[in-house]
Formats: structure tokens, C-alpha cells, sequence
């Protein structure tokens, strides 16, 4: 009777100490399952903040390429009166 006993409470203490092992195993992959939540959580905000930027910068950009080819074509226009004005002089 006694190895019976003393076979079930070793067994019980096994069993408790697998599932205390697996209790702090859990918890720990928990705790990093909340860490990595928060960090996806803190990089879409700050991929949502860097494509509103990126938007208002391409805007800027296609603003001021069109004020350039305004620009280049009036720099022509004004190139071309000037050569039409020199050889109408000569």
C-alpha cells in the first residue's frame, strides 16, 4: 500500500510541476504576445502618419514640377521672341 501512495504522490507531483511549467510558459507567451500587439499597434499608427506625409509630399513634388515646366516654357517662349526680335534687327 505504501508504493501506491508514494506512486500516486509522485505522479501528482509531476503532473502539478508540468502544469506549473506550462502556467509560466503561457505567461510568458502571453506577455509577449501583448508586447508585439502593441508594437503592431504603434506601427500602423506611425505607417498611416509616414503615407499622410508621403501624400503631401508627392502632392508638393507634382506641384512644383508643373511650375517648372511652366517656367521652362516660358523661358522658351521668351528665347525665342528674344531670337526672332535680333534677327528682325539685323
Amino acid at each position: 500500500m505504501v508504493n501506491r501512495y508514494f506512486d500516486g504522490d509522485v505522479a501528482a507531483n509531476v503532473l502539478e510541476r508540468r502544469w506549473f511549467a506550462a502556467f509560466k510558459a503561457a505567461s510568458g507567451v502571453r506577455a509577449e504576445c501583448e508586447a508585439l500587439l502593441e508594437s503592431m499597434a504603434r506601427a500602423q499608427v506611425a505607417w498611416s502618419r509616414a503615407r499622410a506625409r508621403l501624400a503631401e509630399l508627392e502632392t508638393l513634388r507634382d506641384a512644383l514640377g508643373e511650375e517648372l515646366e511652366a517656367l521652362d516654357e516660358c523661358e522658351e517662349q521668351t528665347s525665342a521672341e528674344d531670337s526672332n526680335t535680333v534677327m528682325s534687327a539685323a
